[in-house]
């Protein structure tokens, strides 16, 4: 390899073309990779060019971030920063003693003495930890299994002198079985036919089968498997197929697709409604690929009327967050900019309620001027300025990690304590006001002093906490203002996760399609409900849902579903038929 390779200078004008006429040649397939790899290195020379890309970032993007819990970074930073140290000890005297030399330490007190008697020593099993008990097992069918020598009344059968009586409480045995995502049955009905007339008379399809091919849950789970767990049409199709089940990949679009407007349009259009009356609205976006949207980009046709030069496609995500209900998971995707999109949604709210406050990152497109909000921004954002200068600068960023450390232990305390939004701002005017005063007061300091260069990664860091001070610490002048916009970075995994499995929407449609279910999927999640049992039942009732799409909400329309059900079944027996009149069943 030469140590002087020759530089060559690349157009991309003139690669796009080369392309062109390679995908002219030899199709589609073969060009794509190779497009999709000079997109790459044109953002990666972008990002050099204008100084926004370190090393350490650049291995992030390509490999993927590891955690960034203070004690993580700190510990990681350390470790390299003691490489050297190790390496220059040549007198093995110097090592560190073994474990049984070690004194015992408040941090481990099971060091330099017998641990086994030390009640501190054992380690604690963490929260949620342990075998899952058979009442979690709810979506699994009761059998009730009665023994097969014994009933109550019954003479034991090992002391003579005594009965046996059931007891209250059963024992449970769990067994799972594996199955594709999509069952069903086939129903062979018998056919008679007349000798003399010839009529054929065929046996009644059971009322249990339905009246069509599709049972509502079909496209629930199709729906939930594609936009809330990302899996692919072919995918599935695939699995269905080997499973002996056949569920085309065109046949799983049109199943979604129908079932849309069979009550989950409604909800999605009140959900939109209750979210834009919510105290407080996250929001962030994340790029998306719709092939119709690209298409036009590629023919040099605008993608919005009142901006031309806009080429980008988004997927916008806005979480509203409201006292009296769980949150709300939006999602939009197209060319317009997460600002915009909350603009949008903000024109359904009532002129009565006072502005909402908008949790967003720092970026311009984030918060359109005319927005009529209380912003606040991301100290997560800020906080990962001096994670990714951490090897550089360990002493300045321990002291930053070290003083929000306690302000988000705080937060933590007051989620834990369930404290109503102006305990919480007391609570934080009292104990983090002071921490993060004095971290303001070094921070201007590491300027004034002239202890860091402005024009550095640490300057860097510093100029963004310091320009944004006032927006990052609203948390400590209004109630129910968050720290960090966290809660919409984990909603956009989902569309994220689409994007990475499934590559791209079609069209502009089937993107809308994505973003109902997955606002619908994602606010399921949010409020403890099966998005399954949740889309099945908007399909079966979606008349009800048409009339009253509040009553159907993820997080009450249980109550409407036993409403419907007794209705139903007014009249009828019991709905558990193994339940017996002596005992507790298990139904129960």
């Amino acid at each position: 390899m030469k140590s002087n390779p020759e530089v060559i200078e690349l157009d991309e004008a003139d690669l796009e073309s080369k392309l062109d006429q390679i995908e002219a040649v030899m199709g589609v397939d073969m060009a794509r990779p190779f497009r999709l790899l000079l997109r790459w290195y044109v953002y990666l020379l972008g990002l050099l060019r204008e100084k926004k890309l370190s090393i350490r970032r650049l291995q992030k993007m390509l490999f993927g971030a590891s955690t960034e819990r203070t004690s993580s970074v700190l510990s990681s930073a350390a470790k390299s920063s003691g490489q050297a140290e190790d390496r220059s000890a040549a007198n093995p005297a110097d090592l560190p003693a073994g474990p049984q030399e070690t004194p015992p330490t408040a941090d481990h007190p099971g060091r330099g003495s017998d641990s086994a008697s030390d009640p501190r020593a054992v380690r604690r099993r963490r929260p949620g930890h342990g075998r899952i008990p058979a009442s979690a097992y709810t979506g699994c069918a009761k059998v009730v299994v009665t023994h097969a020598l014994l009933r109550p009344g019954d003479d034991c059968p090992h002391c003579g002198s005594g009965t046996v009586y059931r007891q209250s409480r059963w024992s449970p045995v769990v067994r799972l079985k594996g199955q594709p995502p999509v069952t069903g049955q086939v129903y062979q009905l018998e056919r008679l036919r007349c000798e003399t007339c010839g009529d054929i008379f065929t046996a009644e399809l059971p009322k249990e089968a339905g009246p069509g091919k599709y049972d509502a849950s079909v496209p629930a789970v199709v729906a939930t498997l594609r936009y809330g767990e990302g899996m692919p049409w072919n995918r599935l199709g695939r699995m269905q197929q080997l499973a002996g089940v056949p569920l085309p990949a065109s046949d799983q679009w049109e199943l979604v697709r129908d079932a849309a407007q069979q009550g989950p349009r409604d909800v999605h259009q009140h959900l939109v409604e209750l979210a834009a009356q919510g105290e407080l609205v996250h929001n962030d976006d994340t790029t998306m690929r719709v092939l119709e949207l690209m298409e036009k980009t590629k023919r040099q046709q605008p993608l919005l009327e009142e901006d031309p030069e806009r080429r980008g496609v988004f997927t916008t995500g806005v979480v509203s967050v409201d006292a009296g209900r769980p949150d709300i998971v939006l999602f939009f995707t197209g060319p317009h900019h997460a600002g915009e999109n909350l603009r949008s949604l903000l024109e359904a709210r009532s002129a009565e309620l006072p502005p909402p406050i908008q949790m967003c990152d720092a970026l311009s497109r984030n918060m359109p001027h005319d927005l009529r909000v209380i912003v606040a921004n991301c100290l997560a954002h800020g906080r990962r300025n001096f994670v990714d200068v951490v090897r550089d600068f360990p002493a300045e960023v321990q002291y930053v990690l070290e003083s929000l450390k306690q302000v988000y232990q705080t937060d933590a305390e007051a989620k834990t304590q369930h404290l109503s939004p102006d305990e919480r701002l007391r609570m934080h005017q009292q104990q983090s006001s002071p921490v993060m005063d004095e971290l303001h007061r070094w921070l201007k300091a590491q300027f004034d002093e002239k202890l860091v260069e402005p024009n550095g990664s640490l300057g860097a860091a510093i100029s963004y906490m310091l320009k944004y001070w006032e927006k990052l610490t609203l948390f400590l002048r209004v109630p129910g203002a968050p720290l960090d916009n966290n809660v919409c970075e984990r909603a956009l995994k989902m569309a994220i996760r689409h994007r990475k499995n499934s590559l791209f929407y079609k069209s502009q449609r089937g993107a809308g399609v994505g973003d109902l279910y997955m606002s619908l999927v994602h606010t399921c999640y949010a409020s403890g409900a099966s998005p399954v049992d949740y889309l099945t039942e908007l399909q079966r009732n979606h008349e009800r849902v048409r009339v009253a799409p509040g009553d159907w909400m993820p997080w009450n329309y249980r109550a409407q579903r036993v409403a419907v059900e007794s209705e139903a079944n007014r009249g009828r027996g019991p709905p558990c038929e193994g339940s017996l009149p002596d005992a507790r069943s298990p139904c129960d």
